[in-house]
């Protein structure tokens, strides 16, 4: 039953997330239910996933080729969701309209400094890729503690990462609602730092 339930859980999630941010009475208790929903579905799962590879057997060739394949079509959604919004920074960029002035970034924003806080945080970033692939290798070769001390340097590039952004948003000089300029840079870097969370909680269950 858990795909079902994980697309009920994705379709509260979402119906919620609009509903709340639009302040509709329910609308964070709907959100709040779809987040419950996803996290369990997420424990349970995976738990079942692991139980039939350990304990029944189940993973043959062929349930094996298609987790690939799943993983494969999930990495290429991710690729198609973000290029959206690359795509909508281009073109607003690239051409910009009469009623944000006719210039990028537009005229009521002051943009950030990208030799700032964002260039920290893309050297934490490719930090924390080249420890994670040193872990990754150390695990191969089956040295244990280095794959350990690998994870644990990745999660510290991930949290500082995930700080970083926190404080770069509190002082932010616009919000998500100052027009197209606005929507675009929460809704890609806030993605792309929901992505990071996720990968640092995985990561840490791992360790």
């Amino acid at each position: 039953p858990w795909p079902l339930v994980a697309a009920l859980g994705g379709l509260s999630l979402t119906f919620g997330g609009v509903l709340f941010m639009h302040n509709y009475e329910g609308g964070g208790e709907l959100l709040c239910l779809g987040v419950i929903t996803i996290l369990y579905v997420m424990f349970t799962w995976w738990r079942d996933i692991i139980r039939e590879a350990l304990f029944e057997g189940q993973h043959t060739l062929a349930v094996q080729k298609g987790l690939r394949m799943g993983m494969i079509l999930f990495i290429v959604s991710e690729v198609m969701f973000f290029f959206a919004f690359f795509w909508a920074f281009f073109t607003s960029s690239i051409s910009p309209v009469f009623n944000i002035g006719g210039v990028w970034p537009p005229t009521h924003i002051v943009a950030i400094s990208p030799w700032g806080l964002p260039f920290l945080n893309t050297v934490l970033l490719l930090s924390s890729g080249a420890s994670v692939t040193w872990a990754h290798h150390a695990i191969i070769a089956g040295f244990k503690k280095e794959a350990m001390l690998g994870l644990y340097v990745t999660l510290i590039f991930a949290i500082a990462f995930t700080g970083m952004q926190a404080f770069e948003y509190a002082n932010a000089p616009f919000s998500m609602s100052d027009g197209v300029y606005g929507s675009v840079f929460y809704m890609a870097t806030g993605f792309h730092g929901f992505h990071v969370i996720i990968g640092t909680i995985f990561l840490a269950v791992c360790t």
